[in-house]
C-alpha cells in the first residue's frame, strides 16, 4: 500500500490531478519519486490526444499551439514554471550563494522573473505552432509524438537529481523528498523510465530520438554543474528549472526537425 500512496503523493504534488489526500510518511516517501514520470504521461498524452482533435477540427495551427502551450502548466499548475522564475529571478541578483538561496525561498516576484517567463512562453508557443504546423505534413506526426514523450523522460531525470545530487539546504521540497527517498530503489526505476522511453523514441526514429533525447542530457548535465556551482547543491525550485529548460529545448530541436524534414 505505501507504494500506491506514493503514486498518489506524486501526483498530489506535481500536480492538479484530483487524487485522494493522503499523510506524508517517510514510509509512504520512500517510492513517490518512482512514480514522477506519470505526471508527464499524462501531459504527453493529453497533448497528443489535443493534437489530434486540432487536426481533425481543422483548428489552425497557431491556435492549436497557443492551446496546447497551456495543456503543462493546466495538468501542472504551474509548479514547475514557478521554480523556473524563481531561478531565473535567483540567477539574475549577481548575490552570493546565501543571497540566492534566499531568493528562491522568498515567495515575491521580482521583474527579472516576469521578463524570463514571458519569454519563455512566447518561444515555447512559437516553438509548438511550428511543430504542429509542420507535424501536419504527412510522416511528420511522430516528431509530436516525440515531443510527448519528452514529458515523462525530463520528470524521471528529474527524479534521479533527487535521489543522486546533494540538496542545498535541509529543507525544501527537493530535501523531503531526497530524504524520505529509498535511494537505490528511486535510481533503478527512474533508470527503467529512462530506458523504456528511449526504447520508445527510437521507435519513432533516430532522428526524433536524437531531437529529442540529446537536448535533455545535455540539460540534465548542465542542471548539475550549474546547481552544485552556484547554488551548493539542488533545490526544488531549481528542478522546476531544470524540467522548464529540459522541455523548451527538445521542443525547440524537435520543431527544428520538422522544418528540415518538411522541406
Amino acid at each position: 500500500m505505501n507504494i500506491f500512496y506514493g503514486l498518489l503523493i506524486a501526483v498530489s504534488m506535481y500536480s492538479k490531478i484530483p487524487v485522494p489526500v493522503v499523510d506524508w510518511t517517510k514510509p509512504r516517501l520512500r517510492y513517490a519519486m518512482c512514480w514522477f514520470p506519470v505526471v508527464g504521461v499524462v501531459c504527453g498524452g493529453l497533448l497528443w490526444g489535443w493534437y489530434q482533435l486540432a487536426a481533425r477540427l481543422q483548428i489552425s495551427q497557431a491556435a492549436a499551439g497557443l492551446a496546447g502551450t497551456c495543456i503543462p502548466i493546466l495538468v501542472t499548475g504551474g509548479i514547475h514554471l514557478d521554480g523556473l522564475l524563481d531561478t531565473v529571478d535567483a540567477k539574475s541578483s549577481y548575490g552570493d550563494r546565501k543571497k540566492k538561496l534566499a531568493i528562491l525561498a522568498d515567495p515575491h516576484v521580482g521583474a527579472f522573473a516576469i521578463i524570463g517567463g514571458s519569454v519563455y512562453l512566447l518561444l515555447y508557443a512559437a516553438c509548438l505552432i511550428q511543430l504542429f504546423t509542420d507535424g501536419a505534413e504527412a510522416g511528420q506526426g511522430r516528431l509530436v509524438a516525440a515531443f510527448c514523450l519528452v514529458f515523462p523522460l525530463e520528470r524521471a531525470f528529474s527524479g534521479l537529481s533527487v535521489a543522486c545530487f546533494p540538496c542545498a539546504k535541509e529543507s525544501g521540497l527537493a530535501h523531503t523528498f531526497s530524504d524520505g527517498a529509498h535511494k537505490k530503489a528511486v535510481r533503478i526505476v527512474l533508470a527503467l523510465w529512462v530506458l523504456a522511453l528511449s526504447l520508445f523514441l527510437l521507435d519513432l526514429g533516430m532522428v526524433a530520438a536524437a531531437a529529442a533525447l540529446l537536448p535533455v542530457v545535455l540539460c540534465f548535465w548542465y542542471y548539475r554543474e550549474m546547481a552544485k556551482k552556484v547554488f551548493g547543491g539542488i533545490t526544488g525550485d531549481l528542478a522546476g528549472w531544470f524540467l522548464q529548460t529540459a522541455e523548451l529545448a527538445a521542443l525547440a530541436a524537435l520543431a527544428v526537425c520538422a522544418r528540415w524534414m518538411a522541406l
